[in-house]
């Protein structure tokens, strides 16, 4: 049977968004990151994050990696498994598959994981992680952390405004819960 997931934003999501990441001394987890995610263990876990720094120069591949690598070992070390780190590379104005709103990354989780996109979610501070969502029939929810208060009028998209991390886990185990009911009462 296919699984719902959560995919999420990185930085200005689970992360304060501190631009250019480096190195995992730069990371700073939101403080209701690790008890949110603990929470959805119900589902895959996926971060999806656009780390266009790379095509421009400003950080090199290796370090964008050995970031996510970070983030990924303190979230396991707190109890919470990222299924995949999913990192475009590019700038817009490459044109790449890769970039959110694409579903490129999507659909390879889809496929390789064997994901239910439309029981899924996809979570975070700009309004490209609501229109990956909707691209894909999946749930977006928008959270005001990060860049969220600054680009909210700019969602084109339905979904969900949420003040951070912990209440969009709590909306997504909420509506994960109702459609459950509603499926077994068919």
């Amino acid at each position: 049977m296919k699984k719902p997931a959560v995919f999420l934003n990185r930085d200005g999501t689970i992360i304060e968004d501190a631009g250019f990441l480096r190195e995992a001394s730069q990371v700073d987890f939101y403080p209701q990151t690790f008890s949110a995610l603990r929470r959805l263990g119900e589902f895959v876990l996926f971060i999806v994050t656009n780390q266009s720094g790379i095509a421009k120069g400003h950080i090199r591949a290796e370090e964008a990696e050995a970031v996510n690598n970070y983030v990924v070992q303190r979230l396991a070390e707190a109890g919470t498994i990222i299924q995949e780190v999913y990192c475009c590379p590019h700038q817009r104005s490459d044109g790449c598959k890769c970039m959110k709103p694409g579903s490129y990354f999507l659909r390879i989780a889809e496929r390789d994981h064997d994901i239910d996109l439309a029981r899924s979610y996809v979570v975070g501070d700009h309004p490209s992680d609501v229109e990956l969502a909707h691209g894909v029939a999946a749930k977006g929810i928008y959270v005001l952390t990060g860049h969220g208060m600054k680009h909210r009028a700019e969602l084109h998209v339905p979904a969900d405004v949420v003040s951070d991390i912990g209440a969009a886990a709590d909306l997504i185990l909420r509506t994960h819960a109702t459609e459950f009911i509603k499926t077994r009462n068919i």
